[in-house]
């Protein structure tokens, strides 16, 4: 038995009383408590106790040594305590990365609700499209939209899944015509976006099943959602937005979306953080969270806009 075991055995025995009460709290059988505290006297060369039939009696040595166990127990039943708290509450920073235009229109709203909760914690949270190192960088958590996600060590939850449209202005298909088919799509003014690994090449899903990329091109490539989706609005060009940027646009009219059944299979909408044993209770909280505020079922095209929800 360690050394630091036989102190916390030491002062249970005098705080319990007896040999046989610091047992049955220690869960241990009598004979244990015994041989531990024979085995502490026997490496300090000193006697802690006099025993007798009835009661148990320190020594003068005793004394001075179990006033520092005591003390010594105390402050190490209160750090687990500590740690114990920390793991259950919420609490420090919490380093989330997002995609920039659903952190903006969907994320950067939620989160007066979260910190609300969780007073103790505070979130420091980076917008950006670029891919990061969650272990490099330091996060404790990234939101991540894709079709699937690369083989890694991280853990990944998924939280819903959200589709992409093709659509432009009513006063856009006005003056040049709805595609009929994917194809179409190559005569038409398209938004391209930075961040796709094949910007100008817009996937599909054919008739009889197979994937097909028709090329596109037009007056604007940027690396922004809602820049696109403006462009949209204003009837210049037809553009491929995810559903949470522009539902409310495609509720109210403002967008019409063409090719529905040549889409391919909505994008999951992922919570990753690094793979740990005891997963801690600022992370724990934030994804149940997310789970809560955007998990199955979420309605894009009815969710409220953001200045509605400001």
């Amino acid at each position: 038995m360690d050394r630091l075991t036989g102190m916390a055995v030491f002062a249970r025995v005098i705080d319990a009383g007896s040999f046989t009460a610091a047992a049955g709290q220690l869960g241990m059988s009598k004979s244990a408590v015994s041989k531990a505290i024979a085995a502490l006297e026997d490496r300090l060369g000193a006697r802690l106790l006099n025993r007798t039939t009835r009661r148990l009696a320190l020594t003068e040595v005793g004394r001075a040594f179990y006033e520092r166990c005591a003390r010594i127990v105390a402050e190490a039943e209160e750090a687990e305590l500590a740690v114990t708290h920390l793991q259950l509450t919420p609490r420090g920073t919490l380093r989330v990365n997002a995609p920039m235009s659903f952190g903006a229109l969907h994320l950067g709203p939620a989160l007066a609700g979260f910190l609300a909760r969780y007073p103790d914690l505070k979130v420091d949270i980076e917008l950006s499209d670029r891919f990061v190192d969650l272990l490099e960088e330091g996060y404790d958590l990234a939101v991540r939209i894709a079709a699937a996600l690369p083989d890694s060590s991280l853990i990944a939850r998924r939280i819903t899944v959200d589709d992409a449209v093709i659509c432009a202005s009513p006063a856009y298909w006005q003056r040049h015509g709805r595609p009929r088919v994917p194809a179409d799509l190559a005569s038409h003014a398209c938004v391209t976006y930075a961040y796709n690994p094949n910007p100008r090449e817009w996937p599909f899903v054919a008739a009889d099943g197979r994937p097909i990329r028709v090329r596109v091109d037009g007056p604007l490539h940027t690396n922004n959602g809602e820049a696109t989706l403006h462009v949209a609005l204003a009837g210049l060009a037809v553009v491929r937005l995810p559903r949470f940027i522009c539902g409310p646009e495609l509720a109210a009219g403002r967008l019409e979306a063409v090719l529905a059944d040549a889409m391919p299979p909505p994008n999951g909408i992922y919570a990753v953080y690094p793979h740990n044993r005891h997963l801690s209770a600022k992370v724990r909280a934030f994804v149940d969270f997310l789970i809560e505020r955007f998990g199955p079922g979420c309605d894009w095209e009815h969710r409220p806009a953001r200045a509605a929800q400001a």
